[in-house]
């Protein structure tokens, strides 16, 4: 995304026409660094029961051939260290609640009225392994507002080998909603909320489709958090944090 990179590369490089061209020559000294992309909360409906399919195909379940309902959008990124070094073999989750703001998780989904509401055709969780350009993508559906948040939002969780690197979410751009939404609303500063948030494109030719490409800044690697083991693998159970209902 143009915009999150060119905020992105505005992580200084200090005095550098005063101390010389001699001082480049240092391997990693005033090397341009790429903003971190915010930490924000998992929220209580990380899903309890994955689904069966978990491919990056959230619009299909299987071999269904009954699309989900929303608007298609295809979401594209790369996932970096802060040095633009493309993270290979990370693990990228997405989930999601579906067009009529029903969570994969059977505290939202398990009673019988949002059953009955939730798109069946939805998978609402995904996964994805970068490639060596730390390359992802996934086809799933344009976030929704619903009750208690107003700001649509696609969460998503960065993995290494049996390490969680990253937690946050991920914004329309410019969405009047966000001045309402809690959690957006925790982010300090206008540049982290720049980081969160991304364009949803429509594609030309192609009716209600979108495309929204978000890169991930990842500011710790496996190696420096060897000493911090994860709570979970995943897909295992977990407890739902405390916290506001939905999120």
């Amino acid at each position: 995304m143009t915009l999150r990179n060119s905020l992105s590369r505005r992580h200084m490089l200090r005095g550098s026409a005063a101390l010389g061209a001699a001082l480049f020559t240092t391997p990693g000294l005033f090397a341009e660094q790429l903003l971190e992309t915010p930490r924000l909360t998992e929220g209580p409906f990380y899903p309890d029961h994955l689904p069966l399919d978990q491919d990056n195909d959230l619009i299909r379940i299987n071999d269904s051939t009954t699309p989900a309902v929303g608007q298609i959008t295809h979401l594209t990124g790369k996932i970096l260290s802060p040095s633009g070094e493309p993270i290979r073999n990370a693990v990228i989750e997405i989930w999601q609640c579906d067009a009529n703001g029903v969570y994969l998780h059977s505290r939202d989904s398990g009673s019988r009225a949002r059953s009955e509401l939730q798109d069946k055709n939805f998978q609402g969780f995904g996964r994805f392994e970068t490639n060596a350009k730390g390359e992802y993508r996934f086809r799933t559906i344009k976030p929704v507002v619903y009750p208690g948040r107003p700001s649509p939002h696609i969460h998503f969780k960065v993995l290494k080998g049996d390490r969680e690197l990253l937690t946050s979410q991920i914004f329309i751009a410019g969405h009047e909603g966000q001045q309402k939404d809690g959690v957006f609303r925790h982010l300090r500063t206008p540049v982290e909320k720049k980081l969160v948030q991304t364009e949803f494109r429509p594609l030309p030719n192609q009716r209600e489709q979108f495309a929204a490409e978000f890169d991930i800044v990842i500011g710790r690697t496996p190696d420096d958090r060897d000493q911090e083991p994860r709570s979970r693998r995943p897909g295992g159970p977990r407890t739902p944090p405390p916290g506001p209902p939905r999120s």
